[in-house]
């Protein structure tokens, strides 16, 4: 399988080009950026640790490299500037992804890629792929909530003093603001959240601020995710490369789960080779209903204003 990540010489595209390399499932990862040397440089650092890492072809081109690939990931986005309203940080990423669409569908893709969102915000930008590509919309998709689920898991177990690959709570809704974190379905090692040893309604409110507030912590930090990100974005990618069929967060366009239509967010989709295969409806709490279809009136507006701006 090859994949090519638009936006590969900046933190996010590079960590993700790394992750799939340590992954070793890919057979080919390209990286694409407007900074040219800056994309040959990551390109060049990654081959040479190949040797030690997996047997894959790994390059540095334009945006030609769409053509061929299976997957397409698309990282590149601007930084929000100082005193910026969220909505002109969001116009100009629209202004700028658009031109990035414009740039593949001039190459061509080939009828069975899959093209896969990350830039922000995920959820609107998700959306304009599906209608400004030619593909079917189950063969787009966001990195929707993957991150903010990763996040939660991982700071409610460390929380907990227990392994986070036994933490099962997943993140629905928007990457942002509106998101709704799943704590009618959590569980610690296939026990119920509510039932462990040290699980207050305080601790589960403390753990979901603190990942509400993770991403402006880490680009406060160091100037924005990497690793964490990178890994997310692999996660899915390998689900899609072996047709897992895992049940992921993936940002897609919504077609009745939940009474949500016409718009991008996460709802539990099985994803495979194909992209989404299908969305799967569970039973939340009514205050988490609520939650979700706000969250998809909030995106549902945010696509009106930039749409029509």
């Amino acid at each position: 399988m090859k994949v090519t990540i638009i936006g590969g010489g900046g933190l996010v595209g590079s960590c993700a080009g790394f992750s799939l390399q340590a992954g070793g499932i890919v057979r080919e990862i390209a990286l694409v950026d407007v900074n040219q040397e800056l994309c040959e440089g990551q390109a060049l650092d990654l081959l040479h640790g190949s040797s030690i890492m997996a047997p894959q072809t790994i390059t540095a081109g334009g945006t030609d490299q769409v053509a061929d690939s299976d997957v397409v990931v698309i990282t590149a986005g601007l930084r929000r500037k100082p005193d910026e309203s969220r909505l002109d940080l969001i116009n100009r990423n629209v202004a700028l992804f658009r031109t990035i669409l414009d740039d593949v569908k001039k190459h061509g893709l080939r009828n069975d890629a899959i093209v896969f969102v990350v830039s922000n915000p995920v959820d609107v930008l998700t959306y304009l792929a599906v209608q400004a590509l030619s593909l079917p919309a189950s063969q787009v998709i966001g990195l929707g909530t993957v991150l903010d689920t990763t996040r939660l898991r991982s700071m409610l177990a460390q929380q907990l003093s227990v392994p986070a690959t036994q933490v099962s709570v997943t993140i629905l809704g928007e990457h942002g603001d509106s998101m709704v974190p799943v704590w009618s379905q959590a569980q610690v090692a296939n026990l119920p959240l509510e039932k462990y040893p040290g699980v207050t309604q305080s601790v589960i409110a403390e753990v979901e601020s603190r990942t509400r507030g993770s991403g402006a912590e880490v680009i406060r930090k160091k100037g924005g995710a990497g690793f964490a990100v990178g890994v997310s974005i692999a996660d899915v990618v390998h689900s899609i490369a072996l047709d897992e069929g895992r049940i992921l967060p993936v940002s897609s366009l919504q077609n009745g789960a939940y009474g949500l239509q016409d718009v991008c967010l996460s709802v539990p989709t099985v994803v495979g080779r194909g992209g989404v295969l299908s969305h799967i409806e569970v039973d939340l709490w009514s205050k988490e209903r609520t939650a979700l279809v706000n969250s998809g009136s909030v995106l549902r507006n945010t696509i009106n204003t930039v749409m029509n701006g």
